[in-house]
């Protein structure tokens, strides 16, 4: 075996040698960087090393100097604890200095204790174990999609694969399997996951827990499924090309040893989320053929792992010139535009919504993405299997399902996975080129919780559409009624929560989140019809920009304001207009995030902060409304669960009509006087 005092005959080792004493140089950074946070996970890390240097050095297509090169392959690290593995092939790339290294899991450094988009090369925030997986799911969709549709008769602009480096935890997270069964009927031939089959969690082995067979699993899902010495390089080089030419999406099973090359920790759960032991880390040094030197990384390495810089170099040089190509064609000029450059280039055409009609707001939905899909080429998306209900059906049948054999449709049938779809959204929108959407009830937006907060981390664009958002869903019962949920959601930071009072002001926040690049929204939807408020769209685009705004004004201060969102607008109008003797205003408020984000002035302009009594209605949950009401303000909501009846029946039961909330106002002023 050679070590570090042979270096002046590298050139003359092997290939293999000098990918076995290379594949050692990251594990000492792994160790190294480990012990010096004195927090990490070092062992998955030396098991998987193999892998991802062979990966990155002689397989992944990307650009050294230009890290967001649009046609790159994708590789994420669905185990993101082993952060240090991917810092580490970072600093071989060129993208990463060996000084943030040395600052592992410190504050301000770019090497977190697990991985964040932000970083140069990182796909994707990991942690959440399984979500990766699901994400790699969402960016091979998005790489078929785009592939099928910005082509000509002689080439297409988007090849490339999508690699994920998955773990036994993420495997057992069951949003991994619901993605995986998802790209194995969609026919993603360009994903390829490589499992770390470790046997070794935190609590001992994967035994104790886990008895899949996940070769059969993946064979029974539509995978091409291989299983190898994940420690074997002809092996591993053997499973990666043949998995490159296969017409469905492939794993690779590595059967490998935790912690692989400690001295005497080999196989040893204890090394999964704990630094090794200086004098092991020392003799596991030693054995490995390296100096006793901290950070040690010889230019010898990166000059023989660099290999195929200046072909991928050359290769990134040669897309941009083809890039250039098509986007002087006349055809797809704005199609290029629209998806890889992320522009919006066309007007929204939303349709005549008629003031005083009676329309749910989840139907006005389905009409203006019904109206405005065709000139909106990147907005793909689907349904949990509720398209009558979420109206996203005419989407479908209009633009067709994406399947294996369409991968130019941009309906996705999801299936009844919420988790898995809202998942993979997020792998589309990441992955560039696509805005995605996914329709499902309000309810099951708790199924989706994980996956819309690690939207929100990662500042993507993915539109949630949730109906069937309060009590007033009915027969279906307080399993199917949300009433924690509306102030759940507003609870994300960095996450907007649009509950809009009728199609018009549904059009308007479907607008906003089209065109908001670096937040995800989600869309509040009514089951049952509204009235539609008189202002004209143009107006009301305007109003919902602010977040809130006024609908139906008194004459000098007003003496009650109600503030209301979604279906309880047109319940506050019914209101105000029966309170003849009061000076009323009614306020709607469909974005907080965004009436947050509005000057002081407006703000006390619209909801002065005395001389008056502010009132909120919502059917939902009252906690969180005292922001604006003040500690004297009255909320009106439901602080309960639901009931099995008929709409009308339970608006009277919970106290929603206009009447009841009159007479609640009323006796509220009472007892403050």
């Amino acid at each position: 075996m050679h070590t570090y005092k042979d270096l002046d005959s590298f050139e003359y080792w092997s290939i293999t040698d000098k990918d076995q004493f290379s594949i050692s140089v990251i594990k000492g950074l792994v160790m190294d960087a480990v012990r010096k946070a004195n927090s990490g996970h070092p062992g998955g890390a030396m098991s998987s090393a193999d892998f991802i240097y062979l990966l990155f050095k002689d397989y992944l297509k990307f650009n050294p100097k230009d890290p967001d090169w649009f046609d790159r392959d994708r590789f994420i690290l669905s185990g993101g604890h082993m952060s240090m593995l991917q810092y580490s092939i970072l600093h071989f790339t060129g993208l990463m200095k060996l000084s943030e290294l040395k600052k592992f899991r410190q504050l301000g450094s770019l090497t977190p204790g697990h991985p964040e988009v932000e970083i140069p090369g990182v796909e994707c925030t990991t942690g959440p174990l399984g979500q990766g997986f699901a994400m790699g799911v969402g960016m091979a969709l998005a790489e078929a999609y785009l592939s099928e549709i910005i082509s000509n008769e002689d080439e297409g602009l988007v090849d490339h694969f999508t690699y994920v480096l998955a773990t036994d935890g993420d495997l057992q997270e069951s949003v991994a399997l619901g993605a995986a069964a998802i790209a194995g009927h969609l026919g993603l031939n360009k994903l390829v996951v490589y499992y770390d089959a470790n046997d070794a969690q935190i609590s001992g082995k994967v035994s104790r827990s886990d008895s899949v067979n996940y070769a059969t699993v993946f064979d029974g899902l539509g995978w091409n499924v291989q299983e190898i010495d994940g420690h074997d390089h002809a092996a591993m080089h053997f499973a990666i090309e043949t998995a490159k030419v296969m017409d469905k999406p492939s794993i690779i099973i590595g059967n490998t040893i935790m912690a692989k090359g400690a001295a005497n920790m080999e196989a040893d759960h204890n090394t999964h989320g704990a630094p090794l032991p200086q004098d092991e880390i020392d003799l596991t040094k030693q054995s490995l053929g390296l100096p006793d030197k901290k950070f040690y990384v010889p230019a010898e390495v990166i000059e023989h792992f660099s290999h195929r810089f200046s072909d991928l170099i050359k290769e990134s040089k040669d897309w941009k010139e083809k890039y250039k190509k098509f986007s002087d064609s006349a055809e797809l000029k704005d199609l290029i535009a629209s998806t890889i450059t992320g522009k919006i280039v066309s007007e929204f055409e939303i349709p005549d919504f008629n003031a005083g009609d009676m329309l749910a707001t989840r139907k006005a939905f389905g009409a203006v993405l019904d109206s405005i899909a065709g000139n909106f080429p990147q907005l793909v998306g689907g349904s949990a299997d509720l398209e009558p209900s979420n109206y996203t059906g005419n989407f479908a049948k209009t633009f067709g399902d994406f399947k294996k054999t369409n991968k130019s449709g941009r309906n996705i049938p999801f299936g009844v996975r919420e988790f898995p779809m809202a998942a993979i959204m997020n792998g589309m929108a990441l992955h560039g080129g696509i805005i995605p959407f996914g329709g499902t009830f309000l309810v099951f937006s708790d199924y989706e919780r994980p996956a819309l907060r690690l939207a929100a981390i990662q500042k993507v664009r993915v539109i949630h559409e949730f109906t069937h958002d309060s009590f007033y869903v009915g027969e279906d019962g307080p399993t199917h009624q949300p009433v924690e949920h509306i102030m759940s959601l507003r609870a994300i930071p960095d996450f907007k929560v649009y509950r809009p009072a009728d199609a018009k002001e549904t059009a308007a926040c479907m607008k906003l989140a089209i065109k908001d690049k670096t937040t995800p929204s989600a869309l509040l939807l009514t089951r049952q019809g509204v009235p539609i408020l008189e202002a004209a769209q143009k107006l009301t685009d305007a109003n919902v920009s602010k977040g809130a705004y006024v609908v139906l004004d008194c004459k000098g201060n007003p003496e009650i304001i109600l503030l209301a969102t979604g279906s309880e607008v047109s319940l506050a109008v019914e209101v105000a207009n029966k309170l003849e003797r009061k000076k009323v205003r009614v306020i709607s408020m469909p974005c907080w995030e965004i009436f947050n984000l509005q000057s002081d002035e407006y703000k006390k302009e619209l909801i002065p902060e005395r001389g008056n009594l502010k009132v909120s209605i919502e059917a939902g949950i009252t906690n969180g409304w005292e922001k604006y009401i003040g500690r004297n303000g009255l909320a009106i909501g439901i602080d309960h669960f639901g009931s099995s009846a008929p709409a009308v029946d339970l608006a009277t039961k919970f106290g929603f009509t206009a009447d009841q909330v009159i007479n609640k106002i009323e006796t509220y002023l009472k007892e403050l006087l």
